[in-house]
């Protein structure tokens, strides 16, 4: 039987993404801080990695990842917000978006503020209790230049595909850093600071009052929820299938800018620890992958949370303090409760469930 030879670019194609999706965990996949949180009224990341909330007094929203997808789209998980309490009448400078930030050193290619300027094309689906306009918004933070585009949800509570295509930018190179460079927003509502002007469909200076025009308010009522997976963004006029990458590459992805140590139950080891002293140990972390920047550490305090195993015994302990970090590790440290001699080993771990550990250098 002859046998047919599979080209080795073939083979690449199927196993290996090429990461044109400049979106990082556009299928919402991964959600390493919660998968759910009530009460929202204030920016920031809420559920899933990558997504910040941005809000200013409108309304009151519970974020989840949820399992509700389109059928037969290859999607597990979406982003849902469910309003709990209603906002009918917009203040002037509110606003509520999900967005995500881009560094300005993955955005070379594009060739931004050169004659040459790639088209960019942002594709999702969404399912939404409330129909009519909305808005979704590319921000150059390096040159203060914008352009919005409006898309319509046709059918209340169904799942739409949309494709939306901005044309590049001559004007405006984006900084080759690790800032963010570029945002992509999708607006949910706004106050009439953002929408009294002319919507901005091409490049240019920024004005707020052009940005969100006709933006339906998806905080009139309790009874709406909005859902969005899937999201794409690639160079060029034409919107390919969803680039799908592996859960693993996923969270490397996303812990360049927050990684998060969770216990296992009420147990699971946090780091190699040595006593600095009888009264104070270190504990030494190595990330994963490199992070941003040297990261911030965000940690919850409580009784007894934490323990660190020395010398046949045990002592428990509050709450951590970072001593230094870098892109690759980290030294925290505690000076309460703990009792050793000088120099020797242990390790911490957790004590609780409700302890955690977290690093964090998000844009």
């Amino acid at each position: 039987m002859a046998l047919t030879r599979i080209q080795p670019a073939a083979i690449a194609d199927v196993r290996e993404p090429n990461f044109r999706n400049i979106i990082i965990n556009g299928n919402m996949a991964v959600s390493q801080r919660a998968t759910s949180t009530a009460s929202i009224t204030t920016t920031g990341y809420h559920t899933i990695d990558r997504w910040n909330t941005t809000i200013s007094a409108l309304g009151t929203w519970t974020q989840s990842q949820d399992t509700d997808v389109p059928t037969g789209q290859g999607f597990a998980t979406s982003l849902k917000m469910d309003n709990t309490t209603a906002d009918a009448s917009p203040g002037a400078s509110d606003y509520l978006n999900i967005r995500q930030y881009i560094e300005g050193q993955n955005l070379q290619y594009l060739k931004k503020g050169t004659a040459n300027a790639e088209s960019l094309t942002v594709s999702f689906w969404v399912k939404a209790t409330k129909t009519g306009t909305n808005i979704v918004e590319l921000r150059d933070n390096d040159n203060s230049r914008q352009i919005s585009k409006s898309y319509t949800v046709d059918s209340t509570d169904t799942w739409e595909q949309k494709e939306i295509t901005f044309a590049g930018d001559t004007t405006g190179a984006l900084d080759n850093d690790n800032a963010a460079s570029l945002t992509v927003l999708f607006w949910l509502a706004a106050g009439s600071n953002y929408t009294s002007g002319t919507l901005n469909t091409s490049w240019g200076t920024s004005t707020d009052a052009n940005r969100a025009v006709g933006q339906v308010n998806h905080a009139d009522s309790t009874s709406n929820n909005i859902w969005i997976t899937g999201i794409q963004m690639e160079a060029g006029s034409v919107a390919t299938d969803f680039e799908v990458v592996s859960y693993g590459q996923n969270l490397e992805r996303c812990q360049r800018y927050y990684y998060r140590i969770n216990p296992n139950g009420s147990s699971g080891s946090i780091g190699s620890a040595a006593f600095y002293s009888s009264s104070s140990v270190f504990t030494m972390l190595e990330f994963p992958t490199s992070m941003r920047t040297s990261p911030s550490l965000e940690t919850v305090t409580g009784t007894d949370y934490y323990n660190v195993n020395r010398d046949s015994g045990n002592d428990p302990f509050n709450d951590f303090s970072l001593n230094t970090s870098n892109i690759d590790s980290a030294h925290l440290y505690t000076d309460s409760n703990v009792s050793s001699t000088t120099g020797f080993a242990g390790r911490t771990r957790f004590n609780s469930a409700s302890g955690y550990v977290a690093f964090s250098s998000e844009l």
